[in-house]
């Protein structure tokens, strides 16, 4: 069975990503990678020839337009209210996640020594970034500016904590709970 000659930028680090998320940049070796874009190491390193690692650089940065576009922005929309828009994020990351089977991308290019240094800043970025957002909104919901913060930080910790004891568990159902109780939790008084 031949391969397929071309897939399209947003599939390819769709697929790309899901090898990174699976076994993480350490695991992911050049075959596994071209096996999953369905195409030949050789076509793989003409689109990146800075090899797996600016394949793993570009998939983190589409995976951050996504969040910015799906999670980011419909918080920033200030025309619903703070609830509205935290249902919203919940929905976004259970899309994002496909329900808690998906493990996070963040966390798999996080691990391993040589991915550390590399993605560092990018990782850092997209946290920081949600954590912002996500804080702006409590904000504006009434919270105090720390308490803001410390909830947003702890919705992140929660969301990737979840992700881990789902997998670990063999179920989603530690990550429905998280975003069912969400919203509520970030707006407690």
């Amino acid at each position: 069975m031949g391969r397929r000659t071309s897939v399209d930028d947003a599939e390819l680090l769709r697929r790309l990503g899901a090898v990174f998320r699976d076994i993480g940049y350490e695991g992911a070796t050049l075959a596994a990678l071209a096996e999953s874009a369905g195409l030949h190491k050789a076509s793989l390193y003409h689109r990146f020839p800075g090899g797996k690692e600016q394949m793993a650089h570009e998939v983190l940065e589409h995976a951050g337009q996504w969040l910015d576009e799906n999670l980011l922005a419909p918080l920033r929309d200030s025309s619903s209210s703070p609830r509205d828009r935290l249902a919203r994020m919940a929905r976004g990351l259970h899309s994002f996640y496909a329900g808690g089977a998906q493990d996070c991308l963040l966390n798999a290019l996080s691990m391993g020594r040589g991915a550390s240094n590399s993605f560092g800043p990018p990782i850092k970025r997209v946290i920081d970034a949600f954590v912002s957002t996500l804080s702006s909104v409590l904000l504006e919901a009434g919270l105090d500016r720390t308490t803001a913060r410390l909830r947003a930080e702890r919705a992140m910790v929660g969301l990737q904590g979840s992700l881990v004891v789902s997998r670990g568990l063999g179920t989603t159902r530690p990550f429905q709970a998280f975003l069912k109780t969400l919203p509520d939790e970030l707006l407690r008084p």
